[in-house]
């Protein structure tokens, strides 16, 4: 960046990653983020600015309200968030703005009228995000290991279980289902100061849907796929973790895509590390499953096999890149990716197992420590 150029963000920090990436200061309400060369500077309403000053780690903090009155002064009444902005940015003397993908267009437009060029950058946004330092690692290995817990307790519960007329009931009789475990997920996580959305519990013909979260009463001797992904409210950071179990006995055909998705994922654990493809990887994934005989395709208009990406990054959102896919990226020492093969056969049922991994320099780190065993 040269002198009249800064970045911009307008956001609030509870939903906008890059925006607690960049402030460290956690607000429900949209602010004003302004980085210059030798200046970064945030904008709060009066509301928030104590708190924001003892938080927040930019080294300005400055009062909405005094822009405001700037404004009105402008004849700009009742004044928007905008034309405080704008007041801001000829004040510093910025001429040229970066601007995130997500980046309101009203505002692009108004910034537009008002003579200031806009570059938007696409994510990530912070390219050094992708590389975590060994704060946000213990971060997200204090929100798996929250996530490994709520995820003891629904197997156990599980494995402890009696079999009726092939469904699972509990030690009172009552029918375990997919809504219960999910639940009983959910208020673990909570009381471990977690934020819990979209856990997936999914079981028989739904677990051949890697995203069906899941309904109805639990089977035995058929699939039931596990997959956490809570943030820590405090820090922000996620953890992913994926399991796949069998109440009862697993049929042969799913025994075998069981350890297939397990030595799938040994193979990655074996290939990541910094300089490596993800790409290459995942293709990898694909050339091992296909070894083995499990083709991907639509059969009956439904997808079967392997469809989705090995892996993704993890951090103050669920879904960061770098990835293990198709796409391209080359892994870097810092990365936290998950690792997630998985396998979908309507009729046999869906099996996954994911844990997420720190890439080094000549291998990589497994963060998570949770048993895979598939029959309890």
């Amino acid at each position: 960046m040269h002198d009249q150029e800064a970045i911009l963000l307008i956001a609030d920090s509870e939903k906008d990653s890059n925006m607690f990436y960049a402030t460290g200061f956690l607000a429900p309400d949209p602010f004003v983020y302004l980085q210059k060369i030798d200046r970064k500077i945030i904008v709060v309403n009066d509301l928030e600015i104590d708190r924001a000053k003892s938080q927040s780690k930019t080294g300005e903090v400055l009062s909405l309200s005094q822009y405001e009155k700037i404004a009105v002064e402008q004849n700009k009444k009742p004044p928007k968030l905008i034309d405080t902005v704008i007041i801001l940015l000829n004040e510093v003397n910025i001429k040229k703005l970066i601007v995130p993908e997500n980046f309101s267009i009203k505002y692009a437009d108004m910034l537009r009228k008002h003579g200031f060029q806009l570059e938007v950058k696409q994510e990530p946004f912070f390219s050094a995000r992708e590389v975590k330092n060994e704060q946000e690692i213990g971060y997200m290995t204090k929100t798996l290991r929250m996530a490994e817990k709520a995820l003891s307790k629904a197997i156990n519960t599980i494995a402890k279980s009696s079999i009726k007329n092939g469904f699972l009931y509990s030690k009172s009789g009552k029918a375990i289902t997919s809504e219960s475990i999910k639940k009983m997920i959910n208020v673990e996580l909570v009381k471990n100061g977690c934020i819990a959305k979209h856990t997936i519990v999914s079981c028989h013909e739904q677990s051949c849907e890697p995203h069906n979260g899941g309904s109805g009463p639990l089977r035995a001797n058929e699939s039931i796929i596990f997959d956490i992904f809570p943030k820590d409210e405090e820090t922000g950071y996620y953890a992913d973790i994926s399991r796949t179990i069998v109440k009862g006995k697993a049929s042969l055909s799913l025994k075998s895509m069981y350890n297939a998705v397990l030595s799938a994922q040994n193979l990655v654990f074996r290939f990541a590390r910094s300089g490596a493809s993800g790409s290459n990887i995942h293709g990898n994934v694909i050339n091992h499953f296909k070894s083995l005989g499990y083709t991907t395709g639509k059969t009956k208009g439904k997808m079967r096999g392997f469809f989705h990406g090995t892996g993704h990054g993890v951090g103050l959102d669920i879904h960061e890149t770098p990835r293990i896919s198709r796409s391209k990226y080359t892994l870097r020492t810092g990365n936290v990716v998950t690792v997630e093969p998985g396998l979908y056969y309507p009729g046999i049922g869906g099996v996954r197992l994911e844990d997420t991994i720190r890439i080094t320099d000549d291998g990589c780190v497994n963060l998570t420590k949770y048993p895979k065993v598939l029959e309890v």
